[in-house]
């Protein structure tokens, strides 16, 4: 049976300015320079090195480097051989060393170039967030039997598991496939076995190798859906392959049975009803840390998520780590997951562009999570060669279809591309990224600019992939809008849009851009160099900023109330509103001890507060809930609050090369 050994220790690094230092990976040298602004984070080609003992192993085993992702290419060299080249920098890829390797018990040198240089081949190169380079996820050495679940496959497990069930069924068909490499693979026998949450088989069946794979089809009565949020139930499916009657290798992974539909005008369908999506898109990076993240890191992200009441995630611009996809199983969130075609289409990088979602496909396909592939993001901001482009997308529209008939395509639109642009008809469904009320005047444009989809394609389902606005928890004002980056306004125009969809049922998804502040070194916004600040939560993941709670008190079920402003203490104003967020059908407001007013409603409720001199002490309560803030009125504003002139809407990312 296969064995893993993690290699994520004692690296020797080499860095931009050829010095050495010791690492450990996960490992990215832009973590700094990614994040600080100035567009000049160092891109180019770095080495890691480091010696590993041959591991025990038979005459007839093989032996293999996985690394779950380097970016954005890597060169692996083995005692002085060069044996693999891997363009991406967002899945596995595995390397072959058994013809390489020393005898056991002997040092192995094991050297990594990796290169994150602007290219006119490799996706991403045009985008708005920093393209770390390094060996930022996981390396292990895996020892197998020379007859195994594939492991030269575009990095996949070696498994598919394509559950089938109808909306009132209860009983599910499960198709479980695994692909086997080797010299005794014809004619082994592969052996599976379906287990329920708590380990007890529901379902067993034996399958012949014909052709490098093994095909078997089971049934689970009485199955238990994944359900969503509610119940993310999930099975597994362990395969053990044997060779003679000798069992020479296992493979296993989780699955959930689920249907799901998209309506043009009723949105998005699970299990038979109607189930509106309504969640973030997320970036994989953090303060200080780039995007070499813990799985403690990982689990963070999902609890913040999971505490406004989200249940879909848009995995944004690229495959995410399996840890996430994980999670993402067992929270119930539905996953729009792509790759990170994006931008610009570049004619060189079209093969690039197949590898990469074949990747995403084989090595994400059996996560209940996942409900549609990504084709492209913005694609159309700068593409010079519509046609290539257009021909690139029919491409990859047809390959998805090809390797999974059961998820239908998307892609996300840019604002500017209107609504008979021709690449916004190549996918299954479609959405659009939108921050009308934000880039230009008028919350109002949503409304008007769905109007006209609907008007010429009510019968194409459509999402809103990105909406969102910057805010900076240390910049408030009284009378906020749009372009001030205060937490007042994000505010104001997070709650228009969570009122504008309730409205418009036939959404079939809208994610907020960002649940998270993310690094864009190309940016110079809200006088925080390298940031994009649309976040719900702070970059360090340290503060939830007030339009958090605007969201937990639509979505979450979780009872709470939260006051607004708590940051916006100097007020120049006698009389200030004051908005409580809560998911309570009746909040009170307090000033000092003494009751201001009562409310019944919905989500928001604002309170105009009379400050006195000094400090005022501002509580709200709804039952044993509270929450509360200290406000000081004061003569003058405090210009700290405000955003210097120079930082509003200059130097976006697009008019530099990112």
């Amino acid at each position: 049976m296969r064995t893993y050994e993690n290699l994520n220790e004692g690296w020797s690094f080499t860095g931009p300015d050829g010095t050495a230092a010791q690492v450990n990976v996960p490992h990215t040298w832009n973590a700094i320079d990614g994040q600080d602004g100035g567009n000049d984070y160092w891109r180019g080609a770095c080495t890691y090195a480091r010696t590993f003992t041959t591991p025990a192993h038979e005459a007839d085993q093989v032996v293999y480097l996985e690394f779950d992702g380097v970016n954005a290419s890597a060169d692996v060299e083995l005692n002085g051989a060069a044996l693999a080249h891997h363009d991406g920098g967002y899945s596995t890829f595995r390397v072959n060393v058994t013809d390489t390797l020393g005898p056991t018990g002997e040092a192995n040198e094991l050297v990594v170039r990796v290169d994150n240089s602007k290219n006119d081949r490799v996706y991403p190169q045009k985008a708005d967030f920093t393209f770390y380079g390094g060996i930022y996820r996981d390396v292990k050495l895996l020892v197998a039997s020379g007859t195994h679940f594939a492991l030269d496959h575009f990095g996949g497990p070696g498994l598919a598991v394509t559950p089938k069930i109808d909306d009132a069924a209860t009983t599910a068909e499960v198709r479980v496939q695994g692909w086997v490499e080797g010299p005794t693979a014809e004619g082994a026998v592969v052996r599976v076995s379906l287990t329920d949450a708590e380990g007890a088989e529901v379902a067993s069946a034996s399958a012949t190798v014909s052709d490098g794979v093994a095909d078997a089809t089971l049934a689970i009565e009485n199955v238990r859906r994944w359900d969503g949020v509610k119940d993310p139930y999930l099975y597994a499916a362990s395969l053990t392959l044997e060779v003679a009657g000798v069992p020479t290798d296992a493979v296993s992974c989780r699955f959930g049975v689920r249907s799901f539909h998209i309506d043009a005008d009723r949105g998005f369908f699970l299990n038979g009803r109607s189930y509106p999506l309504r969640g973030v898109s997320r970036h994989q990076d953090r303060k200080g840390i780039g995007n070499a993240l813990t799985p403690e890191m990982h689990r963070e992200d999902m609890e913040l998520i999971k505490e406004i009441g989200a249940n879909t995630i848009r995995l944004a611009h690229y495959q995410h780590s399996q840890v996430f996809y994980d999670l993402c199983d067992e929270a119930g969130m539905v996953v729009w997951a792509e790759i990170p075609y994006i931008s610009e289409h570049m004619p060189n990088g079209r093969e690039n562009t197949i590898s990469q979602m074949r990747e995403l496909i084989i090595q994400n396909y059996n996560h209940a999570s996942i409900c549609v592939w990504g084709l492209s993001n913005e694609i159309t901001i700068s593409t010079k060669d519509n046609a290539d482009m257009l021909d690139n997308h029919r491409v990859l529209n047809d390959l998805v279809h090809e390797m999974d008939p059961t998820r239908p395509t998307t892609l996300a639109c840019y604002a500017m591309c209107l609504w008979n642009n021709k690449s916004a008809h190549v996918s299954d469904v479609v959405a659009w990224n939108l921050y009308l009320g934000w880039y230009v005047p008028g919350l109002w444009l949503n409304k008007a600019w769905l109007g006209v989809w609907r008007l010429l394609h009510r019968n194409r389902p459509i999402g809103m992939s990105e909406y969102g606005c910057e805010a900076m928890p240390n910049l408030h004002s009284s009378k906020p809008r749009r372009e001030d980056h205060t937490e007042e306004y994000q505010c104001v125009y997070h709650e228009y849009m969570l009122k504008f969809f309730d409205k418009r049922p036939f959404f079939w998804a809208t994610h907020v851009w960002n649940m998270f502040d993310f690094a864009a070194d190309a940016r110079d916004q809200g006088g925080e160099p390298g940031m994009n600040h649309k976040g719900l939560v702070t970059f360090d993941r340290k503060t939830k900023k007030d339009a958090f709670f605007a969201y937990k008190a639509w979505w979450s079920d979780e009872p709470f109330v939260h006051v607004c402003g708590s940051r916006y203490v100097d007020r120049p104003e006698k009389t200030t509103l004051v908005k409580v967020y809560s998911n309570q059908p009746e909040v009170s407001l307090y000033a000092n001890g003494q009751l201001v007013g009562t409310q019944r409603g919905e989500h928001t409720f604002a309170f105009y507060v009379t400050l006195g001199e000094g400090e005022t002490r501002i509580e709200a309560r709804s039952g044993d809930l509270n929450d509360g803030c200290t406000l000081r009125k004061v003569d003058k504003p405090n210009p700290a609050y405000k955003l210097h002139e120079g930082k509003k809407q200059k130097n976006n990312w697009t008019d530099n090369e990112a």
